[in-house]
């Protein structure tokens, strides 16, 4: 057989892997901007709860534990989750555990409530997601994880 048709039945190929790099976990990226001690915190959540924090911002190191099957954020002393600024409606949101996920919804807030940078109604909230009222910004961490 000559050379040029040798090389047509060459099916083996050279790839540079130089230009690929590791895909990194979103939860931990975030889990690097904690603190030890908000680590540590967010370590012991036990399960069928779930943690928000702010891991940075001006409210950074806020923490409020998610551990009913309802809690509501706003403005207003009475919900369980008080946001102290205007930016924060009276009755801004509220967090819903429904069948092990849990769940945010808009109370009909004026800023409105942002779940992952964009405006939403309702939505599920997921490990490391960022739920944004008003100025806060906050990062929703679920519990019963303990290899953290």
């Amino acid at each position: 057989m000559d050379q040029a048709h040798e090389k047509k039945r060459d099916l083996t190929a050279t790839i540079n892997l130089g230009s690929l790099r590791a895909v990194s976990d979103p939860v931990q990226n975030l889990l690097d901007k904690a603190s030890p001690e908000e680590r540590e915190v967010l370590s012991s959540l036990p399960s069928g709860s779930a943690m928000l924090i702010a891991l940075g911002g001006p409210s950074r190191g806020a923490r409020f534990l998610i551990d009913s099957e309802k809690v509501n954020i706003g403005r207003a002393d009475e919900n369980e989750i008080f946001l102290d600024d205007v930016t924060v409606s009276r009755k801004h949101a509220s967090i819903s555990k429904i069948s092990g996920n849990f769940h945010v919804t808009d109370l009909g807030s004026l800023n409105g409530t942002y779940l992952d940078g964009e405006i939403t109604r309702e939505g599920v909230l997921t490990d490391g997601c960022e739920l944004q009222i008003g100025k806060y910004r906050l990062h929703f961490f679920v519990g019963g994880k303990g290899q953290r």
